[in-house]
């Protein structure tokens, strides 16, 4: 592939995709940068948005970026090429997550190729709302492993009384964050930043939807501390659909491919009509992620809880321009 094939527009768009990705608090800690010489993307972290208090040693913020490349390879295959990704390439460069390298088309048919991922992409959204009681197909259940699965990681659909308990940990961990100072501090940061604070995205009170009035699933409150009246409480689905994504171990690497098989699994979802939301309270506290792996054996490393069900689509939240997350590398005298 030749540079003149990659145009300014067509980067643009993939960066976009890109950054349309989901990420903790809606923190999008990457930044990008173009090799022109090898047509690669450097995908970077961005440690000034990490999260102190909910995600000290950065796995959250791996999994957000492994979401946003496996954005980056489905639209690298919707231009018409293919991307070759490199994790962690370079010990050296611990701030360099993955490079996504653009090649010309492969004969093999790739993960990316399915059609209607590309498109999902733009229409995904978290969505806090409550879903109806219409279950989730087997159908549906078995492509969304196999998305998992091809990434390199385990989705589990538990039956009734492992998703209570999944819950009640679930619920343990939102009642430690509302009761944290700290965190509840680094959440209004980032949901709410003043007008001269550097997170420079917040999130409007409108997207971050009512809270159960049963309490039968723990929604995380972002705001009704501050503001009880945004919160309206109503009914959710008395029999919540819940998704427990694994992975075997629990290295950068395991992070990064886990943030790809959260957003394949993401796309895949909503290319069945289906919304999602993040369960993440539990993984900010080390002791409850553990107690979230699948019971008997507690074998693998819990990643993420997705609720998975049908009802009204989620609002957009607010994306940084990809004109301001990108340098162009320029090693030339």
């Amino acid at each position: 592939m030749s540079t003149a094939s990659l145009d300014a527009a067509t980067l643009e768009t993939c960066l976009s995709a890109a950054v349309a990705a989901p990420s903790f608090y809606n923190t999008q800690p990457w930044r990008y940068r173009l090799d022109p010489a090898t047509v690669t993307l450097e995908v970077r972290a961005a440690p000034e948005r990490g999260l102190r208090h909910a995600d000290p040693v950065g796995r959250a913020l791996h999994v957000s970026v492994g979401a946003a490349v496996f954005n980056l390879r489905v639209a690298a295959v919707h231009f018409g090429w293919s991307p070759v990704v490199r994790l962690l390439p370079s010990p050296d460069d611990p701030g360099l997550l993955a490079t996504v390298r653009l090649t010309a088309p492969a004969h093999r048919k790739a993960v990316e190729h399915r059609a209607d991922l590309y498109p999902a992409i733009w229409r995904r959204h978290s969505s806090r709302m409550p879903f109806s009681g219409r279950p989730v197909s087997p159908t549906a259940r078995a492509e969304l492993a196999e998305a998992a699965h091809t990434e390199g990681a385990l989705l589990a659909f538990p039956g009734p009384v492992e998703t209570a308990r999944l819950l009640r940990v679930t619920t343990e961990a939102e009642h430690r964050n509302r009761v944290d100072a700290d965190r509840g501090a680094e959440s209004r940061r980032w949901l709410h930043p003043a007008e001269d604070d550097s997170a420079d995205v917040g999130l409007p009170d409108s997207v971050l939807g009512p809270q159960d009035a049963r309490e039968r699933i723990p929604m995380r409150d972002f705001t009704a501390l501050r503001h009880p009246e945004r919160l309206p409480a109503q009914d959710f689905e008395t029999s919540p659909v819940i998704a427990l994504l694994t992975t075997l171990h629990d290295r950068r690497a395991d992070w990064l491919r886990a943030g790809q098989a959260l957003e394949h699994v993401l796309l895949v979802a909503t290319a069945h009509g289906l919304r999602a939301s993040l369960l993440h309270q539990p993984m900010e506290w080390p002791d409850l992620r553990r107690d979230l792996s699948p019971e008997p054996d507690h074998t693998g490393h819990a990643q993420m809880l997705i609720r998975l069900g049908y009802g009204p689509e989620g609002p957009a939240t607010p994306r940084r321009s990809p004109r301001k997350l990108t340098d162009t590398r320029n090693d030339s005298p």
